[in-house]
């Protein structure tokens, strides 16, 4: 399933997708970073490690893949597609109002 509408503020640090069945789903920057899903950060998480990620991080470019969606981020990691499915099961941040 592919969203219906897909945001990012770098101001607030966080990626917004709107979900075909309504819900809207807020992602923090910083850990999209932490949970890359490329080859090089699966196998660091694998090893019982957590990436150490700058909490000013953000995401600087969007570039849809068909399947996923891959993010630059401005410490220069640009290697890992997030596919829908995986974003969707994200957790979302809670949001204050």
């Amino acid at each position: 399933m592919n969203p219906v509408a897909i945001g990012n503020s770098r101001s607030k640090q966080q990626l917004r997708l709107g979900w075909p069945d309504g819900r809207e789903q807020l992602l923090g920057h910083a850990e999209l970073r932490r949970l890359c899903p490329c080859s090089q950060c699966r196998a660091f998480r694998l090893r019982g490690m957590t990436p150490l990620v700058d909490e000013r991080v953000c995401v600087v470019e969007l570039n849809p893949q068909g399947y996923g969606l891959q993010l630059v981020f401005s410490d220069g990691h640009e290697r890992g597609i997030y596919p829908w499915d995986y974003l969707a099961q994200l957790n979302s941040e809670a949001t204050e109002n």
